[in-house]
């Protein structure tokens, strides 16, 4: 057989592999960075035929991709948590030290009812330390969230754990290295510094698709100092060439895009690149619909065209979540809360003070203070006429207790790229009664999608009979026709059924969000199976956060801020902000929408300032920018 020829960034990184240096291989958008994680793969097992190689990447999608393309008994592929658990799992007399650990430091995420803790905490657990799906502290079971920052400190404490993982992994590959969290990273290219051994760390990923928070985002400060090497892949694959270009003018890294030189790339014809379209299309109506009839693409074909929004608001009643959304984003009593907050805090810089005491109720503090609407009406009374139910619940509670409730959106339709070994990774700002509705919602999904070996391990069912296959059947089928029912039935169903507990996390949500918790739980249960489907891809809009890694023939983009101070699509135009991490955060997310578009990409800007269009013609062209009225 003909051996398969490399790629010349394949040739450059075995090179560093040869001279013992770990390195980065970074790819823009469509420019085959999987293809060379899998030659890499490949290289270097036939040049270390004995040596045992890890690959981590974020979907088990993904794991199943790179196991197809790489079949080879020395090859362990997982998601990075599962690695990580697989490789402390045995250590149990560390785990518990460093689980104790973390539960007394003020600075971790991980406690418990408690308080601080001695050694004696875990001394008479029934099992082992484990790592399941849900979280039970006290009984000795970590979730998702624990399993980096316990892996973390026993890598950071033990350096003989550090010698065991260089002795039994010769490679270490993390793909999509942008977002991961810098805990992993601080593990890879920090802790295992400390053993004497000898392995390599590749990363392969794109600085400029980094668009989530509390991710590591790039690597500079490795390169920096000799610790990584980076290679650069340049090529396109994906986008047409007008799209490329206009990708490269976006880019802050240094890293300017190419068209491919392989003629059967799918962005090539007839031996050249495609052309392609891009638009850049503003109006004074925000009427998008209009818009979309004007565009004249078929938005009902997911597969082909997609609508990219960043403004939940606009799109919650089209999608079926409007009372959730008005829940976490439109709260009239938190709203009236806030109000306050900012009317105390102005007329103090007036010199206005109020004689508030920790007991004072939030109906006492109301009445003092006073604010006014517009119109110059109270904007207590203005409540008390719409929602007297909702102000009689917290009107006795002391504002010292009231002014702590934080109702934020992103709690409800933050989407944060999830590892699938659990869909509510940390790092997500989902709240933990979001998070409990998508793990049922997701246990659904397993279930209906045939994905029964995991779906069995989420909800640890065991199959020892026919009755028992029938039982769950009825139970998936019976939850997932609980549409009318309310989120709050539905979540005692799954939990008495087994579908999903109730673990520490949600429990204490309920303590602490007794508020938030009340409204939501009579929302009909249909809400949230459309923002599940919404926030997963499966209708016709998606958000800008999700597509990440999608690719689609017609792309429309929409800016609107949405009234989100994280992204700012003015700043990204006139440059006039003065948030260097606001700019960076939506020059990415632009970066990354634009780049889906394989053939045609529109870009839709409601009643901008002449600056925005003049930018837009210098980055489209003028001939591309275009007035709908």
């Amino acid at each position: 057989m003909v051996e398969e020829k490399l790629e010349p960034e394949v040739e450059t990184i075995y090179s560093n592999v040869i001279a013992g240096k770990n390195f980065l291989l970074s790819g823009g958008a469509g420019s085959g960075k999987t293809y060379c994680l899998v030659q890499t793969i490949k290289k270097c097992i036939k040049e270390n035929p004995t040596a045992k190689i890890a690959c981590m990447t974020y979907t088990n999608a993904a794991v199943k991709e790179i196991e197809k393309r790489v079949n080879h008994d020395n090859l362990s592929v997982s998601t990075i948590h599962d690695f990580l658990w697989d490789n402390i799992k045995a250590y149990q007399k560390e785990l518990i030290v460093s689980l104790t650990q973390l539960i007394n430091d003020d600075n971790s995420n991980i406690s418990v009812p408690e308080g601080k803790i001695d050694h004696f905490y875990f001394a008479n657990l029934t099992d082992e330390i484990q790592y399941k799906e849900w979280t039970r502290i006290k009984e000795g079971i970590i979730s998702h969230d624990e399993v980096l920052e316990v892996a973390n400190v026993m890598y950071e404490n033990n350096v003989r754990l550090c010698d065991i993982i260089k002795d039994k992994y010769k490679f270490i590959f993390i793909d999509e290295y942008q977002d991961t969290s810098p805990l992993v990273v601080e593990i890879f290219l920090e802790h295992l510094k400390k053993s004497k051994k000898k392995n390599i760390i590749g990363f392969f990923g794109d600085s400029m698709q980094a668009i989530y928070d509390g991710t590591i985002g790039d690597l500079s400060k490795y390169i920096s100092v000799g610790d990584v090497v980076e290679v650069q892949r340049k090529q396109n694959r994906r986008n047409p060439l007008q799209v490329i270009n206009l990708a490269n003018k976006l880019r802050t890294d240094g890293l300017k895009q190419e068209q491919s030189s392989d003629d059967n790339a799918p962005n090539m014809n007839g031996g050249g690149i495609k052309s392609g379209t891009i638009t850049f299309v503003h109006s004074k109506s925000n009427d998008i619909e209009a818009i979309k009839i004007a565009i004249g693409w078929n938005f009902n074909d997911l597969k082909e065209t997609k609508e990219l929004n960043l403004t939940h608001n606009l799109i919650a009643p089209k999608a079926g979540f409007l009372g959730l959304m008005e829940i976490y984003d439109k709260d009239p009593v938190i709203g009236l809360k806030n109000d306050i907050v900012r009317k105390i805090k102005n007329d103090i810089e007036r010199g206005i003070t109020y004689d508030i005491n920790d007991t004072d109720t939030f109906d006492v503090v109301a009445d003092l203070v006073k604010p006014v609407n517009q119109k110059k009406e109270l904007k207590k009374k203005v409540l008390l006429a719409s929602h007297p139910d909702l102000y009689d619940e917290l009107k006795d509670v002391p504002f010292s207790e009231v002014r702590k409730i934080y109702l934020d959106k992103e709690a409800l339709i933050d989407d944060k790229k999830q590892d699938d070994s659990d869909e509510t990774k940390k790092g997500s700002k989902r709240d933990n009664l979001i998070r409990h509705l998508f793990k049922i919602q997701f246990n659904i999904h397993l279930y209906k999608n045939k994905q029964y070996n995991t779906f069995l391990r989420r909800t640890e069912y065991q199959i020892r009979s026919i009755a028992d296959k029938v039982k769950i059947r009825d139970i998936v089928e019976q939850l997932d026709n609980m549409s009318e029912s309310t989120i709050e039935e539905v979540i005692d169903f799954a939990a008495q059924e087994g579908i999903c507990r109730k673990d520490d996390k949600f429990e204490q949500f309920i303590i602490d969000n007794s508020y938030l918790f009340n409204r939501v739980k009579t929302i009909k249960y249909r809400e949230f199976q459309n923002l599940y489907n919404y926030l997963e891809g499966y209708t016709p809009f998606s958000t800008q956060h999700k597509i990440k890694g999608d690719e689609f023939k017609n792309v429309l983009v929409i800016l609107d801020n949405g009234r989100w101070s994280n992204f700012n699509f003015e700043y990204l135009f006139t440059g006039a902000g003065t948030s260097a991490s606001v700019l960076n955060r939506t020059q990415k997310i632009f970066y990354v929408c634009c780049t889906r578009a394989k053939d045609n990409l529109v870009v839709f800007y409601n009643a901008p300032i002449p600056a925005v269009v003049s930018k837009a013609k210098e980055w489209f062209g003028e001939s591309n920018v275009k007035e709908i009225n």
